[in-house]
């Protein structure tokens, strides 16, 4: 924050201030005077200037001034960082990946999340499966919904289907409440399915009549429901 008079030798504060203006640094500039009134105030403000002040004035109105300028960066700084997050996170610039194949893929991921559809992603294991996963979901209308990723692999197998599609109360041991599953926490949003290839036979035509139908029906119900 600069605070500058106006009338100063050798250079005057008008002056300073359309010198600190075409450096371009980022700073707050709050210019006094005791001559001029408001018509200065006015050449200031469109100069550049965040504030103005008359002379004599308070030692408090400048600390007010202060803070309110120390709340204001505060506020700017968390929006950049925000959108620096949520930006940049998941953006292609994110994805290492220069050569023609790559960049076939990205083009690929621009096309496909436009579209409500079901993605499959095959590569090795580190490739970055989920990390293209997340630039679908960033990239489509789904974007402020949630992104649910799942290993398949790390979970037991008589857990995996109540944890895909959710169970009713009393299904099984253990079951003391309704839990929905994560195809129900996703919903308007987008399941991740890491190591689909590891579930069970049986799971698999389960999970494939869900996303045919776009039904799930929990364990220990007879009654579909509805998932997007």
């Amino acid at each position: 924050v600069v605070i500058s008079d106006i009338r100063m030798p050798d250079m005057d504060g008008r002056a300073l201030l359309r010198e600190i203006r075409s450096r371009g640094l980022d700073v707050y500039t709050v210019m006094m005077s005791a001559y001029g009134g408001d018509e200065v105030a006015i050449q200031c403000m469109k100069e550049g200037a965040y504030d103005y002040f008359s002379k004599p004035f308070r030692a408090d109105e400048v600390v007010l001034l202060l803070r309110k300028i120390e709340e204001r960066e505060q506020l700017q700084q968390e929006n950049r960082q925000l959108r620096e997050e949520l930006g940049e996170r998941f953006s292609f610039d994110n994805i290492v990946g220069r050569g023609p194949g790559m960049q076939e893929c990205f083009d690929t991921v621009r096309k496909i999340a436009r579209y409500k559809t079901t993605v499959l992603i095959t590569g090795e294991s580190g490739t970055g499966k989920e990390l293209l996963a997340r630039a679908v979901h960033r990239n489509s209308d789904r974007e402020g919904q949630p992104l649910i990723p799942v290993n398949c692999a790390a979970i037991p197998e008589n857990l995996l289907e109540s944890e895909l599609f959710g169970h009713a109360r009393g299904a099984f041991t253990g079951a003391v409440k309704a839990k929905p599953g994560l195809f129900q926490e996703a919903s308007t949003g987008t399941l991740f399915l890491d190591e689909m290839g590891e579930m069970p036979m049986g799971l698999q035509v389960k999970l494939l009549r869900a996303l045919e139908s776009g039904e799930v029906r929990r364990v220990g119900e007879t009654k579909p429901e509805a998932v997007d």
